[in-house]
Formats: structure tokens, C-alpha cells, sequence
């Protein structure tokens, strides 16, 4: 029994060992000891070994807490009011905000985008981060009680969207449902403008896929890419295009069996508009009060309207011209012709023998000359002779190279299979 006690109080013994050296490292001293069955190592049950080291440990420092905060830009936003959600109470940094070149972005950024600040637990700014115009990210940190300002590269990152849809009412409402950004859409209706007049030929029930890329900076959405692929299910005919890039600085869209998807001329020059008059050999002129013939097309607009030149081409001619108004004249291989006329004004800086690209904007919508109401009239002609812009048979662009087809064809195989694959389904992103 007597053994058993001391056995007992050598045990409570090493559990205030224990305790106390567990207490000790705050005080500047750690001691080093095991627990070992002592009749392992020859020591009397009543013998117990420590040894004391002492480290020269210095007295831990407790960080100063910060906070990260992110904001969204709201409609009308000021920089007070963008700080005050943020909890930020700090007159030094709303004054240096409020006129720093630096933060000149800021100060006008559109809503919707995000702002991330680090705070102290006074609520004074610590830093602010947030991305410019051109995608890269502005770091604005006090250092020394004074805000410096630096410019990180842009860190950008493409990510593949998949939307599909089916038209009810307008292709725009289809892309809106399905979550497609405006910018894809009017990608969309670009690509397929050669073969489809998006004025006149939708139809309800038609189909669309389209593969897009979304552009990224340092994880914040930046703006809408390129579509990679597309379908469009029109009247039960399949169209079907693939971006290829032919060089490092080009590309352009084709069917998946080479053919440019591009025609040489845009059905129409303006994205949003309705034909109020038909290409016609006797229509009733509104102004003149007289039957005559009406050798192109009228696309009712507002004015202001942009206003796209169809094809590549040479201005033959910027001016006035009788009934026409305020006109441009453009030559398009020798052969063709395109007239635009009614314009309120043209593009800044346009002139005769100035080389234009296909969708280049060349003015706008107005109602000079014999115009009632703002418009935009339309010819197309060819050597000399008007035909109607949205009849006629448009030449092919070039297809793609024979020395590329082999370069190409996977490509537009590997596309091809994700839009079989993808049809009809709400997929929202493409890994």
C-alpha cells in the first residue's frame, strides 16, 4: 500500500511538472523533458530528471488586424459613396481619390465593376485595388502615411461559354434568355448576314449554338471575345462556322468544310433597323407625289443610326447629291458598286480614294435630300446596274488555302463534334 501511495504521488508530481512546463515558454524558458518507463533506462521509481533550457525568445508582436472589403460601382456612384459602403472613414484618402491621376478611372468606372479595399479596424484605407480601362490592375497602397500608385499587367485569361437557344420572338430575345452577352449576339448576326437577312428570314422555332470566349483580368470579367463556332438552324437549313487562324495576326470564319462563311458583301449595312420600302420598278414617292421606280432599299432607322460599309472597297464619292442628300459612293472591285444615302453626317475624317473594310463604319442614319423621315437608302450595283441588295447573289470570300486544309480540318472537326455534342442543352461553360 505504501508503495502504491508513493507510486500515486510521484504520478500527481509529474503532472504538475507538466503543467508547469507547458506554462513556461510565455516566460521566456522552455524545458525539455520525456516520459519514459523508467525501469528502461535503470532509475529509481522515485527519481525524476529535468533539464532547463533557456532560449532567448522575444516577446511576440500582435499584427495590427486589417479587412478586405469588395464593392460594386453602382449607377451614379461617387468616390465618398463608394467609400462609405466600405465602412472607410479616412478624409486623406477621399481627398487623394477624389484628385489623384491615378484613381482618374475610378472616379468615372462604370457600374458593375468591383472595387477591393484593405481597411484598418479605424476604418483609415490601407490599399484599393481595382481595374482600368485596358484590363490591367491599379494598386493604390499608403506607404508612410502618403498613397502611391502602381500599374499591374494585365494577367489575362480566355474561358469558353457555351449558349443555345431557340427564337419565340426575336433572335435578341433568344440570346437574352439564354444569357448571351450583346456583344456575342451581334457576333452572331454578323457571321451569318451574308446568308440570312436577320430582317426578314427568322423564323419561330429557329435554333442557335454558339461557342464564345469571355475575356478575363485577374479573375474579373473584362469584356466578350470571339465566337469560336456557331450554328444557326434557319427554316430547318443548318449554317454552321468555325474561327481559324491563318497567321499569327488573321483569321476569319468558315464551314466546317473550308468554304468562307464570310460573303464578299453584308446583306444589310445596319444591325437594327425594318425595310420600310422595297427595291421596286413603280413606287408611289411620298415627297414627289408621283409614281417612279425605286432601284434600292429603304431601312427605316433613328437617326444617328451607324451605318456599315457592305464590302471592302475604295470611296468613289462623299457629298451632297440631289435626292440623295448627304451621300457616300463606294467601289468594290471594279465591278460593284454600293450607294448610301439620306446620311445625317459621315465618319469622321472619310474621303474620296479611302480604303474601307467590310463593317467599317461610314456614317449615319438622317433624312437628308427627298427623305420624309430618317432612313437609310440602300443600292447595290452591279457594272452600273441596280439590282435588289437583298436578292441578289453575293459572291463568296476566299475559302481556305489547300496548303492550310490540312492544319484546318481538325480544328473544324473537333468544333463540329462540340456543337453535335452541345445542341439543345443550357450548358454554361465549356472546360
Amino acid at each position: 500500500m505504501l508503495t502504491q501511495n508513493l507510486l500515486s504521488q510521484e504520478r500527481k508530481m509529474k503532472l504538475r511538472w507538466f503543467v508547469t512546463l507547458s506554462t513556461m515558454p510565455l516566460l521566456g524558458v522552455v524545458t525539455a523533458f520525456g516520459l519514459v518507463p523508467q525501469n528502461q533506462i535503470g532509475l529509481d521509481d522515485t527519481q525524476l530528471t529535468v533539464q532547463e533550457i533557456h532560449l532567448n525568445i522575444a516577446p511576440q508582436q500582435t499584427a495590427a488586424a486589417t479587412f478586405w472589403r469588395n464593392e460594386r460601382i453602382q449607377r451614379g456612384d461617387t468616390v465618398a459613396e463608394v467609400l462609405s459602403r466600405m465602412n472607410i472613414d479616412d478624409e486623406t484618402a477621399s481627398s487623394y481619390l477624389r484628385s489623384a491621376p491615378e484613381a482618374a478611372y475610378l472616379r468615372k468606372m462604370p457600374a458593375g465593376k468591383d472595387v477591393q479595399a484593405e481597411t484598418d479596424s479605424a476604418g483609415n484605407l490601407m490599399s484599393l485595388r481595382f481595374l482600368n480601362e485596358n484590363g490591367a490592375q491599379v494598386v493604390i497602397e499608403k506607404k508612410d502615411g502618403k498613397f502611391q500608385a502602381k500599374i499591374l499587367a494585365a494577367q489575362m485569361e480566355k474561358r469558353l461559354f457555351v449558349r443555345t437557344g431557340e427564337i419565340k420572338t426575336s433572335l435578341y430575345a433568344a440570346t437574352d434568355v439564354a444569357g448571351m452577352p450583346d456583344a456575342a449576339a451581334h457576333q452572331l448576326i454578323e457571321l451569318f448576314s451574308g446568308d440570312i437577312d436577320f430582317h426578314h428570314d427568322l423564323r419561330r422555332g429557329d435554333k442557335f449554338t454558339v461557342m464564345y470566349e469571355m475575356l478575363y483580368s485577374n479573375g474579373a470579367l473584362v469584356s466578350t471575345g470571339r465566337i469560336q463556332a456557331a450554328e444557326l438552324i434557319n427554316k430547318g437549313q443548318t449554317y454552321r462556322a468555325v474561327y481559324f487562324q491563318t497567321d499569327a495576326q488573321h483569321g476569319d470564319y468558315y464551314t466546317p468544310e473550308g468554304k468562307s462563311v464570310r460573303k464578299a458583301f453584308l446583306r444589310s449595312p445596319i444591325e437594327f433597323s425594318r425595310v420600310s420600302s422595297g427595291f421596286t420598278t413603280s413606287r408611289f414617292h411620298p415627297v414627289l407625289n408621283k409614281w417612279r421606280a425605286h432601284k434600292g432599299v429603304d431601312f427605316a432607322a433613328p437617326t444617328g443610326t451607324r451605318v456599315k460599309v457592305t464590302a471592302d472597297g475604295v470611296v468613289e464619292m462623299v457629298g451632297k447629291q440631289n435626292g440623295y442628300g448627304n451621300v457616300i459612293m463606294v467601289n468594290h472591285q471594279g465591278r460593284y458598286t454600293t450607294v448610301y444615302g439620306h446620311l445625317s453626317r459621315y465618319a469622321s475624317g472619310l474621303h474620296k480614294g479611302q480604303r474601307v473594310a467590310q463593317g467599317e463604319v461610314i456614317g449615319y442614319v438622317g433624312k437628308t435630300g427627298l427623305a420624309t423621315g430618317p432612313h437609310l437608302h440602300y443600292e447595290f450595283k452591279v457594272n452600273g446596274q441596280q439590282h435588289d441588295p437583298l436578292r441578289v447573289s453575293l459572291p463568296d470570300a476566299k475559302p481556305i488555302s489547300a496548303a492550310q486544309m490540312a492544319a484546318f480540318q481538325p480544328v473544324a472537326d473537333n468544333f463540329t463534334a462540340n456543337l453535335d455534342l452541345l445542341r439543345n442543352t443550357n450548358l454554361a461553360k465549356l472546360d
